[in-house]
Protein backbone atom coordinates (compact mmCIF):
# COMPACT_ATOMS: atom_id res chain seq x y z
CA UNK A 1 0.00 0.00 0.00
CA UNK A 2 1.25 3.51 -0.79
CA UNK A 3 0.04 6.79 0.71
CA UNK A 4 0.99 10.23 -0.63
CA UNK A 5 0.10 13.34 1.36
CA UNK A 6 0.75 16.60 -0.50
CA UNK A 7 2.03 19.55 1.49
CA UNK A 8 5.00 20.22 3.73
CA UNK A 9 5.72 17.19 5.95
CA UNK A 10 4.68 17.55 9.60
CA UNK A 11 6.75 16.46 12.58
CA UNK A 12 5.43 15.24 15.93
CA UNK A 13 5.52 18.12 18.40
CA UNK A 14 6.46 17.84 22.04
CA UNK A 15 3.57 17.90 24.51
CA UNK A 16 2.71 21.31 25.93
CA UNK A 17 1.87 21.94 29.57
CA UNK A 18 0.02 24.69 31.41
CA UNK A 19 -0.62 25.53 35.03
CA UNK A 20 -3.79 26.91 36.59
CA UNK A 21 -3.20 27.31 40.29
CA UNK A 22 -2.17 23.90 41.62
CA UNK A 23 -3.53 22.09 38.55
CA UNK A 24 -1.12 21.16 35.73
CA UNK A 25 -2.58 20.05 32.40
CA UNK A 26 -1.42 19.11 28.94
CA UNK A 27 -2.75 19.92 25.50
CA UNK A 28 -2.05 18.90 21.92
CA UNK A 29 -1.39 21.85 19.65
CA UNK A 30 -1.39 19.55 16.58
CA UNK A 31 -4.92 18.17 16.74
CA UNK A 32 -6.13 20.06 13.67
CA UNK A 33 -2.99 19.27 11.64
CA UNK A 34 -3.24 15.59 12.53
CA UNK A 35 -6.94 15.55 11.64
CA UNK A 36 -6.38 17.06 8.20
CA UNK A 37 -3.42 14.75 7.54
CA UNK A 38 -5.40 11.69 8.62
CA UNK A 39 -8.37 12.68 6.44
CA UNK A 40 -6.13 12.78 3.35
CA UNK A 41 -4.44 9.50 4.33
CA UNK A 42 -7.66 7.62 5.13
CA UNK A 43 -8.97 8.32 1.62
CA UNK A 44 -6.03 6.26 0.27
CA UNK A 45 -6.27 3.38 2.75
CA UNK A 46 -8.15 0.47 1.21
CA UNK A 47 -7.86 -2.04 4.07
CA UNK A 48 -6.25 -2.49 7.48
CA UNK A 49 -2.79 -3.99 7.29
CA UNK A 50 -2.14 -7.11 9.33
CA UNK A 51 0.99 -8.86 10.51
CA UNK A 52 4.52 -7.45 10.79
CA UNK A 53 5.14 -4.49 8.49
CA UNK A 54 8.00 -2.61 6.90
CA UNK A 55 7.46 1.12 6.40
CA UNK A 56 9.32 3.19 3.81
CA UNK A 57 9.05 6.96 4.37
CA UNK A 58 10.13 9.73 2.00
CA UNK A 59 9.65 13.32 3.20
CA UNK A 60 10.11 16.05 0.59
CA UNK A 61 10.42 19.70 1.63
CA UNK A 62 10.24 22.83 -0.55
CA UNK A 63 13.56 24.53 -1.23
CA UNK A 64 14.02 27.99 0.33
CA UNK A 65 14.26 30.94 -2.05
CA UNK A 66 17.92 31.51 -1.17
CA UNK A 67 18.80 28.17 -2.87
CA UNK A 68 17.96 29.77 -6.22
CA UNK A 69 19.76 32.44 -8.22
CA UNK A 70 18.47 35.93 -8.94
CA UNK A 71 18.03 37.96 -12.10
CA UNK A 72 18.55 35.94 -15.26
CA UNK A 73 19.48 32.93 -13.09
CA UNK A 74 16.18 32.98 -11.24
CA UNK A 75 14.69 29.52 -11.19
CA UNK A 76 18.15 27.93 -11.43
CA UNK A 77 19.57 26.16 -8.41
CA UNK A 78 22.78 27.69 -7.04
CA UNK A 79 25.88 25.50 -7.03
CA UNK A 80 26.17 26.15 -3.29
CA UNK A 81 22.64 24.86 -2.58
CA UNK A 82 22.75 21.75 -0.37
CA UNK A 83 21.59 18.43 -1.79
CA UNK A 84 20.38 17.03 1.54
CA UNK A 85 17.80 18.52 3.89
CA UNK A 86 19.75 18.83 7.16
CA UNK A 87 17.50 21.37 8.87
CA UNK A 88 14.67 20.81 11.34
CA UNK A 89 12.36 18.95 11.66
CA UNK A 90 14.21 15.81 12.71
CA UNK A 91 13.50 12.67 10.72
CA UNK A 92 12.47 10.67 13.79
CA UNK A 93 9.76 13.22 14.63
CA UNK A 94 8.44 13.06 11.05
CA UNK A 95 8.20 9.26 11.28
CA UNK A 96 6.59 9.45 14.74
CA UNK A 97 3.86 11.80 13.46
CA UNK A 98 3.00 9.41 10.60
CA UNK A 99 2.97 6.37 12.89
CA UNK A 100 0.77 8.07 15.49
CA UNK A 101 -1.72 9.36 12.92
CA UNK A 102 -2.13 5.99 11.21
CA UNK A 103 -2.47 4.06 14.47
CA UNK A 104 -5.83 2.29 14.53
CA UNK A 105 -6.60 3.34 10.94
CA UNK A 106 -4.03 1.64 8.68
CA UNK A 107 -3.25 -1.07 11.27
CA UNK A 108 -4.38 -2.07 14.74
CA UNK A 109 -1.27 -0.82 16.53
CA UNK A 110 1.98 0.75 15.39
CA UNK A 111 3.87 -2.03 17.15
CA UNK A 112 3.19 -4.01 13.94
CA UNK A 113 5.83 -1.87 12.20
CA UNK A 114 9.08 -3.79 12.72
CA UNK A 115 11.29 -2.07 10.12
CA UNK A 116 11.47 1.56 9.00
CA UNK A 117 13.44 3.12 6.13
CA UNK A 118 13.22 6.90 6.14
CA UNK A 119 14.64 9.73 4.02
CA UNK A 120 14.10 13.49 3.96
CA UNK A 121 15.12 15.75 1.14
CA UNK A 122 14.06 18.51 -1.21
CA UNK A 123 11.45 18.09 -3.93
CA UNK A 124 9.62 20.19 -6.48
CA UNK A 125 6.37 19.46 -4.68
CA UNK A 126 6.46 19.11 -0.89
CA UNK A 127 4.88 15.83 0.18
CA UNK A 128 5.04 12.78 2.40
CA UNK A 129 5.24 9.37 0.71
CA UNK A 130 4.65 6.25 2.79
CA UNK A 131 4.86 2.67 1.53
CA UNK A 132 4.04 -0.43 3.52
CA UNK A 133 5.20 -3.97 2.90
CA UNK A 134 4.39 -7.21 4.70
CA UNK A 135 7.48 -8.71 6.29
CA UNK A 136 7.89 -12.31 5.18
CA UNK A 137 9.18 -15.08 7.40
CA UNK A 138 12.33 -15.41 5.23
CA UNK A 139 13.20 -11.80 5.97
CA UNK A 140 13.06 -12.50 9.72
CA UNK A 141 15.66 -15.26 9.71
CA UNK A 142 18.52 -12.83 10.31
CA UNK A 143 16.64 -11.24 13.21
CA UNK A 144 15.90 -14.63 14.76
CA UNK A 145 19.49 -15.81 14.58
CA UNK A 146 20.91 -12.71 16.29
Amino acid sequence: MKIVINGTPIAQARPRFYRRGKFIGTYNSQETEAGKWLLLASQQITEKLIGPLEMKCNFYFPRPKNHYGTGRNSGKLKASAPLAHTKKPDIDNLVKFALDCLNGVAWNDDSQVVKIRAMKGYGRTPRTELEFFNVTSTGNQAANSA
